[in-house]
């Protein structure tokens, strides 16, 4: 923003002439907090969190540093647990940002249980969970749905034709490979993602699906549950090549992203950026449909010229 001369992220967006898919928030009202993202509303699941830098000085990240289910040993230390009324979120603000966004894509809602699982339990106790406290995790992931299930219905009842996307997400990839078994993904998870994506596109709205890494090998059962948005496309990981992305999921999926932020946009020149813009756009061009992104948040140390590069190239193409 100081580099292009912008004193607010809407003259950002317009100078730029980026389609910024807004984020409408629900506001917590016991806390205040007013996150998009309400697994991040860490005040609501009672979960501890701090600032932790990184890169020597580059940049922060948000980190929990407590998990409030981690002594949990039975599922009736589960349904003890002070869980969040759905009820407790204000939505009726969300139709006056509706208006304030008319002319763009807006999303509200979401659902990522295995990432808000991971904050509550800690992230080894929640993976060895899976195979060694089954009963333990059904009942968290159970209590998590339905807290999203309401309050969702609830934002999808008030602003449902005036929104595009709800947020249905989870992290299965890493570099190399997947971060959970299909097998544990198809009985803790696959069920009730369904149910979550077949009761938004009741309401007429698209999914919105972000999925971090390697996640190619459960690209085909996340389409079978009705996956709209496949985001980010970290094609630098092992197997998520853009041509054969394209090739085998293009006429089922709208990509969004691809604009890889772990070499090219930080490290790269304005050429290389640019470059890497059509050749997206060549790979995609034939698919369900291509959206211009960076491949996730773009970090500290990209270059504001990589940048730039990133949406002139977008718009002049």
């Amino acid at each position: 923003m100081r580099d292009i001369g912008c004193s607010t992220e809407r003259q950002l967006w317009e100078k730029l002439g980026v389609d910024k898919c807004v984020q409408l928030a629900p506001i917590y009202r016991p806390t205040g907090e007013d996150s998009w993202h309400l697994d991040s509303q860490w005040g609501a699941w009672h979960v501890q969190t701090r600032r932790i830098g990184y890169g020597e000085g580059l940049g922060e990240y948000e980190e929990s540093v407590s998990h409030p289910l981690a002594g949990a040993t039975s599922t009736a230390d589960v349904e003890r647990f002070d869980w969040p009324d759905p009820e407790a979120w204000e939505i009726g603000h969300l139709a006056a940002q509706c208006d304030e966004w008319a002319d763009y894509p807006k999303l509200a809602g979401c659902y990522e249980p295995f990432y808000l699982y991971c904050r509550l339990r800690g992230m080894e106790q929640a993976l060895l969970d899976l195979a060694a406290n089954p009963a333990i995790a059904e009942a968290a992931l159970e209590r998590i749905y339905l807290i999203h299930e309401r309050l969702n219905r609830r934002i999808l009842e008030a602003v449902g034709s005036r929104i595009d996307f709800v947020y249905i997400a989870e992290d299965l990839g890493t570099q190399e490979s997947l971060l959970i078994s299909p097998v544990a993904f198809r009985r803790f998870l696959k069920p009730r993602m369904a149910k979550m994506i077949e009761m938004v596109h009741s309401y007429g709205v698209k999914v919105f699906h972000h999925d971090d890494g390697a996640c190619r090998r459960m690209i085909p059962e996340l389409i079978e549950i009705g996956i709209d948005v496949l985001n980010p496309i970290q094609w630098r990981c092992r197997g998520m090549e853009r041509e054969g992305l394209a090739r085998d999921f293009g006429k089922q999926l709208v990509f969004h992203g691809g604009v890889d932020n772990q070499r090219t946009l930080p490290f790269g020149t304005p050429e290389d950026v640019r470059r890497e813009v059509r050749e997206n756009i060549r790979i995609f061009r034939d698919c369900k449909g291509y959206v211009v992104a960076p491949c996730h948040n773009i970090q500290p140390n990209t270059p504001t010229a990589n940048i730039i590069a990133m949406y002139e190239a977008a718009i002049g193409d």
